[in-house]
């Protein structure tokens, strides 16, 4: 049965007390807002004026760090290209590049890791100083354990090779034995310099001593027991140190920084070819002697012993639990995946571990305002439940300028998420009507191939033009193309708008044509067809018959039926008195406008058949 985890932590919130005010929340994709409130009618609501502050909580603060961006922008780089270069890999080259995979992403981290360190010495503020201060002992810890990990896991070094590995380890991150062994080394008599016996190991003979260490340990223990440096206690205790004995490394405990230090140094001198299998053994008694009962474990030590112990599992739970992001064990878990290390740990709610903590990651990305880009990458790289999860994501991207809406409408649109492009058009196209950007909105609604609100903005463009008189935004009207089928009414309005190129153009026989086929085929709303009208009378003014009889016929059965559809009005008032005069007068106008052109093409019509 799985180990249950412990009592979460519990999140104080300044200011609030949570004994005396309710609180009400709501939950986000990256953050929670909370609030004081008050649910309890009965009781008399206090006669003060008052207003409760709303808090936000947000899952991950570390995306907000303008270095720890640096961090997350520069290892996404080197987690595509590793998902890239996967399948090219075989063998030893497959090793190597892992190997080389894991070194950049430790560089990464040291290099913030240093940023960090130079901006905290600089800080003027003693708060802010503290807090970058604490950062970078985090991602120490965090390079501290990656390292051990590539050692263990990934380059898999057998017994001899691990223990200089495990040196190397040490002297990276325990900066006092170098500096140490410089500035002793760096003394014109090494063997005089106040600290050159308090050298808990001559790390400049590590290979020598590998390879001479049984003759050694045979020589020291015999000079030992023959009392050779017996008149000499610093070469009795170098003696003994050499022979790894564990009461004299611990006399010098204060020389060791930590119990894994104490660790490697004991191996060095006892068991330089130690095999991985026993190394939780000696990492377990060390901790113990280094620890002596007088302290408990930290969170690293439960990590790195986890992590001797050769337990992933528990290495990337104990990070997920002591870590303040997802970063670290996202990225150290999918690189553990591609060396095959993870195959049996599945979760049972259908994703993997890795999946799992890559989605996890990459959710926390979304969060911010621009990082959002590269948590597209990682829901990309999640076979079963990356999609899903990015287009929950990406329809929560608030889509505050249309340069941001453009960059997530093309990575809709180069992942075929229709439902994802029609939804951002949509709301491009309501935004561009609201601030009477129609040209936009018709744009944008054909774009994402909606017909209903290109019949809305199609009525916008027509009202305008009944208003003004001419229409705004020609080329995009002109240039509908096969989109002016996405709905009648916009059909309409690129046929009314060619009705007008031609009337230009002085054709006017085929604008005739056109205007009474607008009408006669209903695709013309009715609240129009009194401007269709009043757009046909300069035409049946003209001196030469446009309209044939049959034609003119059809424009007077339009009419009347219009007039005769006009609804009743109540008690009218100065305004709708206005208008239905104008309105008697149009209609005037086209019956008188009609009745000549009709007898104009009966005459004409009858002298061609005369003829």
């Amino acid at each position: 049965m799985e180990e249950l985890d412990g009592e979460p932590t519990v999140t104080l919130i300044p200011g609030v007390n949570s004994k005396k005010k309710q609180m009400c929340f709501d939950w986000g994709p990256g953050e929670m807002l909370v609030c004081e409130t008050s649910f309890n009618k009965k009781e008399q609501p206090e006669m003060v004026p008052n207003c409760p502050f709303i808090y936000i909580i947000r899952k991950d603060i570390d995306i907000y760090s303008k270095i720890l961006r640096k961090l997350f922008n520069e290892s996404h780089g080197i987690f595509v290209g590793l998902q890239r270069i996967e399948e090219e890999l075989t063998g030893k080259s497959r090793k190597a590049q892992l190997v080389r995979v894991s070194k950049n992403y430790r560089s990464v981290i040291r290099a913030c890791m240093e940023e960090m360190h130079q901006v905290a010495i600089a800080a003027k503020d003693p708060v802010s100083g503290r807090q970058l201060s604490s950062q970078v002992s985090i991602l120490s810890a965090m390079e501290l354990i990656w390292n051990l990990c590539e050692i263990l896991f990934i380059e898999v070094a057998p017994a001899g090779p691990l223990l200089l590995h495990l040196l190397d380890w040490v002297r990276l991150h325990v900066c006092e034995v170098d500096s140490l062994s410089a500035d002793v080394l760096g003394s014109e008599n090494p063997s005089k310099h106040d600290n050159f016996w308090n050298l808990p190991g001559n790390t400049q003979t590590l290979t020598e001593l590998e390879l001479k260490w049984q003759h050694w340990h045979e020589e020291c223990e015999r000079h030992l027991q023959d009392g050779t440096f017996a008149a000499s206690p610093h070469l009795e205790s170098l003696c003994k140190i050499m022979l790894g004995d564990e009461a004299a490394l611990l006399e010098h405990k204060e020389l060791l920084s930590n119990w894994y230090h104490f660790l490697v140094t004991r191996l060095l001198y006892s068991h330089p070819t130690v095999k991985p299998i026993d190394l939780h053994f000696y990492a377990q008694s060390s901790l113990d002697l280094f620890l002596g009962g007088e302290s408990s474990p930290e969170p690293l030590d439960n990590i790195l012993m986890a992590a001797f112990e050769f337990d992933i599992h528990q290495v990337i739970k104990e990070c997920s639990i002591a870590l303040s992001n997802w970063w670290f064990v996202a990225h150290l878990t999918d690189l553990l995946d591609h060396c095959k290390l993870l195959q049996s740990h599945n979760l049972y709610f259908g994703s993997n571990m890795r999946e799992f903590l890559l989605l996890e990651y990459a959710s926390g990305l979304f969060a911010h305002h621009s990082l959002w880009q590269l948590g597209v990458d990682y829901f990309d790289y999640c076979p079963e439940l990356g999609r899903v999860s990015l287009e929950l994501h990406i329809e929560r991207i608030p889509l505050n300028t249309e340069q941001k809406a453009l960059k997530v409408l093309r990575i809709c649109e180069q992942r075929q998420m229709t439902e994802q492009v029609r939804s951002i058009c949509k709301i491009l196209a309501m935004k561009a009507v609201r601030n009477n950007r129609l040209g936009s909105a018709l744009s944008w609604s054909i774009r994402a191939k909606d017909a209903a609100f290109a019949t809305l903005v199609s009525d916008r463009f027509l009202r305008d033009y009944c208003e003004r008189g001419c229409f705004s935004d020609l080329d995009l009207i002109d240039n509908l193309g096969p989109a002016m089928m996405l709905s009648d009414r916009l059909t309409f309005l690129g046929k009314y708008r060619e009705f007008h190129r031609l009337y230009g153009e002085k054709r006017f026989v085929d604008a005739a044509s056109l205007l009474l086929s607008l009408m006669t085929s209903q695709i013309a709303p009715r609240s129009f067809w009194m401007t269709l009208l009043t757009d046909a009378l300069p035409l049946l003014e003209q001196k030469q018959v446009i309209f044939s009889a049959e034609q003119t016929y059809e424009l007077m059965r339009c009419l009347e039926d219009l007039t005769s559809e006009r609804p009743e009005h109540g008690e009218p008032d100065a305004q709708q008195l206005q208008d239905d005069d104008i309105e008697t007068t149009k209609v005037e106008m086209l019956r008188l406008a009609l009745a000549r052109n009709l007898a104009g093409a009966i005459l004409r019509e009858g002298s061609l058949e005369g003829s």
